[in-house]
């Protein structure tokens, strides 16, 4: 039987994952909910199964298997919880609550239920992202650091910090994560970061320059900055670098330069990390093997409680231990 598959919240991320999942074998998307009907009506339209507004109604009328959520930081309510003990499967985006009290009541769930669950922390499923993991654990990792620097994303809520979070939460939560992956869990966080350049952009009550030095429990210590000021068609760019041992590890947008004494290599992936992720999430579903899913709720609250702790930082000019 085809795996029956819903969505909550139908915006860009969302159409990345349902691209994916709709050539996939064996999988069905029955359903599409979001806020802004005609989004999830032209879903509907485009792959079958029926639109929502409500994910109440949605819950209530259908059947799934697996539910995506793919909404804003803001709009994680209750739609986790509500399939979780449905004994839905889960796969949602990042970052995956607005808060950590949020996060924690949906780990619960999910944990008590016992569905699987992915997070959408897609850097770690890049191929040179393995590749790099391979070479650095025959060296002993120094330092890192991370930068996500790039523009303001278009969408309103973004800008406004009660709704996104801000940058360190919204975007930079990947660079964050993808420390996490290499050097484990953090134990403090200090951050500083200003508004500098847009100001006049209306509503905008987030930072758009920022700093974060983090230290691991490991020992490792990272800078992981960022910014979204950049525009007028300068091409962004996101990252981290690994100081090791006699060895420079780079990891960009699915590339990895490798430096090794007189030796230097960079290297491309070949295959989408989407695809990987959303292969390892439904075969989870499916056959009950999680070995493939490389961040599951658990872990992302692991790495929520590292923006969270940035941003309590910047608003208190403190070091802070983090506590997830």
């Amino acid at each position: 039987m085809a795996v029956r598959v819903g969505f909550v919240g139908v915006g860009g991320i969302a159409g990345a994952h349902i691209n994916v999942l709709s050539k996939m074998e064996g999988v069905k998307l029955v359903a599409f909910c979001d806020t802004a009907s005609e989004r999830a009506e032209a879903a509907a339209a485009a792959h079958g199964g029926k639109a929502y507004r409500d994910h109440h109604d949605l819950l209530r009328e259908q059947k799934l298997d697996a539910l995506y959520v793919c909404t804003p930081p803001f709009a994680h309510t209750d739609a986790e919880i509500i399939a979780a003990k449905k004994g839905i499967h889960l796969f949602v985006e990042k970052p995956i609550a607005l808060t950590l009290a949020k996060a924690l009541e949906i780990r619960d769930a999910v944990e008590k239920a016992g569905v699987a669950s992915s997070a959408g922390y897609h850097f770690r499923y890049f191929e040179t992202t393995a590749m790099a993991r391979k070479l650095a654990r025959r060296q002993k990792i120094g330092m890192m650091l991370g930068y996500w620097m790039g523009g303001m994303p278009g969408v309103h809520w973004w800008r406004v910090m009660k709704e996104s979070g801000g940058q360190f939460h919204e975007q930079t939560t990947h660079i964050f994560d993808l420390a996490r992956y290499f050097a484990g869990d953090v134990k403090t966080v200090y951050a500083a970061a200003a508004t500098r350049a847009l100001q006049e952009v209306p509503d905008f009550d987030i930072t758009d320059v920022g700093t974060a030095t983090v230290e691991f429990k490991s020992g490792i210590v990272a800078t992981i900055n960022n910014t979204c000021i950049l525009g007028g068609g300068v091409r962004g760019v996101v990252g981290l670098h690994l100081v090791c041992k006699d060895l420079l590890l780079e990891l960009g947008f699915d590339t990895l330069r490798v430096v090794q004494g007189n030796r230097e290599e960079t290297i491309r992936g070949t295959r989408d990390c989407r695809v990987a992720q959303n292969e390892a999430f439904i075969k989870a579903v499916r056959d009950g093997d999680r070995s493939g899913i490389l961040s599951d709720y658990a872990d992302g609250v692991k790495s929520l409680a590292v923006s969270l702790a940035a941003n309590q930082s910047i608003a208190t000019g403190q070091a802070v231990k983090v506590k997830a």
